[in-house]
């Protein structure tokens, strides 16, 4: 089993006070449906986090979604990287690779993670296997191969995988995963965005 890594440890700093991981989707905070998603695909789930007391960590109990590993990244503010080199370190032993998952891409589903973690086999050569919406835009999920482990315990700052995805793809050793619409690329990180998002589902 490849796990997957849910990465949930960011401020929302461009929400303007409001959580956007603890924002309501269909009767349950963001990072919850986040979490049941992943964990419906059978696959390990762990979860970057504040704080292992933060309001998003008392969101998964409150919402009894407590079977995936909780890793709190107390240098979150370090960046995106702190969360991936936390959230890398602390999978099993021997793990041949893992998903990475934003917290707050709120219409990806589980057949999305299935279908990144199942091009594996029809691309056994690439290093990174990254989802793409229906225009060929880059986004998430993003399932790293182990050999690329060594490298994430390095990273530095706030551009998460960028680099490691910049050097693959030089090295044709990135393969795009083709998801329908836009699931892959729609993130929402204002309210602004979260209005207009809602607007579309209605």
């Amino acid at each position: 089993m490849t796990p997957i890594l849910i990465l949930a440890a960011g401020k929302s700093s461009r929400m303007r006070g409001a959580d956007k991981l603890l924002e309501d989707i269909s009767g349950q905070p963001l990072i919850v449906r986040q979490v049941r998603m992943a964990l419906a695909t059978g696959h390990p789930v762990y979860v970057t986090l504040p704080a292992r007391d933060h309001p998003r960590a008392e969101a998964l109990t409150q919402h009894d979604v407590n079977t995936a590993q909780r890793v709190p990244v107390p240098d979150a503010a370090d960046g995106l990287s702190a969360s991936l080199r936390r959230g890398v370190a602390a999978l099993p032993e021997g793990s041949d690779g893992v998903l990475i998952l934003l917290g707050d891409l709120p219409d990806l589903q589980t057949s999305d993670l299935l279908t990144v973690l199942n091009a594996r086999q029809r691309a056994p050569d690439a290093l990174i296997w990254r989802g793409a919406d229906a225009t060929g835009g880059q986004g998430h999920p993003l399932l790293c191969a182990a050999a690329l482990f060594p490298q994430i315990a390095t990273l530095k700052g706030d551009e998460g995988a960028k680099p490691l995805v910049r050097r693959a793809q030089a090295e044709g050793r990135l393969h795009l995963v083709p998801l329908p619409d836009a699931r892959a690329t729609t993130d929402l990180d204002t309210p602004e965005a979260w209005a207009a998002w809602r607007a579309a589902q209605s």
